[in-house]
């Protein structure tokens, strides 16, 4: 059986980790081992957060409408669920950028909802 040199492919994968490590201080940069921990932490965190990130966003837009919500006597729930019967379809992200930069169009949509939840009730 022949002998198998992976030196190419061994060279090319050193050169992507010590590339990646390149921010990092001291011999976490510089020193294969320190490299290849630190980017494959990094890695991970990165895979993680970006889960993360989704989760964070929704509860700060959540947080937001809340707050606008209340403005108009009423909480989160009942105004999405108004908002739900009323068959308005916008979702929680353009609903938290409404209340800060259109607080006009988000009092009537605060009435739709309102509305929705007498006729039911």
């Amino acid at each position: 059986m022949p002998r198998v040199k992976s030196n190419v492919v061994r060279l090319k994968r050193k050169k992507q980790i010590m590339k990646a490590a390149k921010g990092a201080f001291g011999g976490r940069s510089k020193l294969w081992k320190a490299a290849k921990e630190t980017v494959e932490r990094g890695w991970v965190y990165a895979y993680r957060d970006r889960k993360a990130k989704k989760r964070d966003f929704r509860k700060l837009w959540i947080i937001r409408i809340n707050a606008a919500a209340r403005q108009h006597e009423m909480s989160y729930n009942v105004f999405m669920h108004g908002l739900k019967k009323a068959g308005v379809e916008v979702d929680r992200k353009i609903l938290s950028d409404l209340a800060i930069k259109d607080p006009t169009a988000f009092a009537l949509l605060a009435d739709k909802a309102r509305a929705a939840n007498l006729v039911t009730a």
